[in-house]
């Protein structure tokens, strides 16, 4: 199939993809695929579509998406189901897609962009790219090496990456494999005392940065998953003990830490207070994660937060059908550049990152698109996503105009 015959019937190579996914193996659910069709995340149009055009190697793709039905491949239903999901309707999930494609550029000519530089500093440290391996839990679940594989790649690669409290790897061994510090990723439980005791831990494992997410309350619907989670033939308990002793026991983060007294891991009595008291027990820089308003914004620097990350969860944690990209600009306008801003939900292309610098990201995480490539292929995988990115970026940055990071301006970017 040529590229022109791809683009002229998108609606025939959606079908295809349809038919050979796995929500299809749900009994009784075939017959609504065109009502469910919807839901589905990132509809691949330009990625593969059947088994025999399925890369063989890192090697073979050609952008970020032709790993994801690589990774639906090698993953476990029920895993790929956690990986894929968003909440209820989705209507969030999809929004972090469509809102790039309403986010038309303005390129400037004639400047000469024969020497580009794509790197930014953050909290003093330098990065040759503004692209950070955001953190995201459960790696093991996608590949047998997890976030090791992925902590490997990131060293290979001279990339940030952030660490999950929900990890299978603990953080010193995380740091251990990078060579070097990374960002950690903070679920506190309703617990300042235990929140503080972590805290204290990745410190003590030479974590430089504390990402504090605040966008995660409670409980969440996750349909895809759950569907998904039918069609596995695997028991679920031989790996998943129910209650918190379960819950710690595959995730060594928690490992050590006094959790006598908790329900759950749950943190719906977090309030400015609870994040203050763990910022006064900590050197490190804290970022909020999970602010979406300029109001939160705000408070963020009112309460003397180091950084801040819009994020809706990648759709995750709320279905409230607004795209992360269009709570950027508020954001940035009440930060007022006091505190970098970073950047999630929706990044595929290297035009995306392109769009949420100028509309005042310091920088940019990627989840799904490196987990498609740890399931395809493992540590490989993740290396040549964050090529493909690297390589769109400083393409689009080019196409652009764009000689250094510093140039992005909200004039670069046109809504419809």
């Amino acid at each position: 199939m040529t590229f022109s015959n791809r683009r002229s019937d998108p609606r025939r190579q959606f079908l295809k993809w349809l038919s050979a996914s796995p929500l299809m193996a749900t009994p009784g659910l075939a017959p609504f695929a065109a009502e469910r069709a919807p839901k589905l995340p990132d509809p691949m149009i330009w990625a593969p579509m059947s088994a025999d055009e399925l890369i063989a190697s890192p090697k073979g793709a050609i952008n970020v998406f032709d790993f994801e039905p690589v990774a639906r491949k090698n993953i476990p239903p029920a895993h790929f189901g956690y990986l894929a999901s968003g909440i209820d309707d989705e209507t969030t999930l999809r929004a972090n897609r469509e809102a790039f494609l309403k986010l038309k550029l303005r390129p400037r000519r004639l400047n000469d962009v024969s020497k580009v530089d794509t790197s930014v500093e953050l909290f003093g440290v330098k990065w040759e790219t503004p692209i950070i391996l955001a953190p995201t839990g459960g790696n093991k679940a996608f590949h047998a090496e997890g976030e090791i594989a992925v902590a490997k790649a990131a060293k290979e690669k001279r990339t940030l990456n952030v660490l999950s409290t929900s990890a299978t790897t603990s953080v010193e061994d995380m740091t251990a494999a990078r060579g070097g510090p990374i960002w950690y990723q903070h679920y506190t439980s309703s617990s300042v005392d235990v929140a503080i005791a972590m805290a204290k831990r990745v410190e003590a494992a030479g974590v430089p940065v504390l990402m504090i997410t605040v966008d995660r309350m409670g409980g969440r619907n996750q349909e895809t998953f759950l569907r998904l989670r039918r069609t596995d033939p695997r028991t679920c308990g031989t790996c998943h003990e129910p209650g918190v002793p379960g819950a710690v026991k595959r995730r060594p983060n928690w490992h050590g830490l006094d959790v006598s007294g908790l329900k759950n891991l749950q943190s719906a009595n977090m309030d400015w207070d609870f994040v203050r008291r763990i910022k006064d027990s900590t050197k490190m820089k804290v970022v909020i994660k999970g602010i979406l308003t300029h109001e939160d914004a705000a408070l963020c620097l009112q309460h003397g937060m180091d950084g801040i990350l819009v994020s809706n969860h990648g759709g995750r944690s709320e279905d409230n059908g607004a795209a992360s990209i269009d709570s950027l600009p508020e954001v940035v306008e009440a930060v007022g550049g006091r505190i970098p801003v970073l950047f999630d939900g929706g990044i595929r292309r290297g035009t995306d990152i392109v769009k949420a610098m100028a509309l005042g990201a310091d920088a940019v995480c990627i989840g799904r698109p490196y987990l498609w490539g740890l399931g395809a292929f493992g540590q490989s995988g993740v290396e040549r996503v964050l090529d493909l990115l690297r390589a769109e970026f400083l393409a689009a940055m080019q196409q652009c105009g764009m000689r250094s990071v510093n140039e992005f301006t909200p004039a670069l970017v046109r809504k419809i």
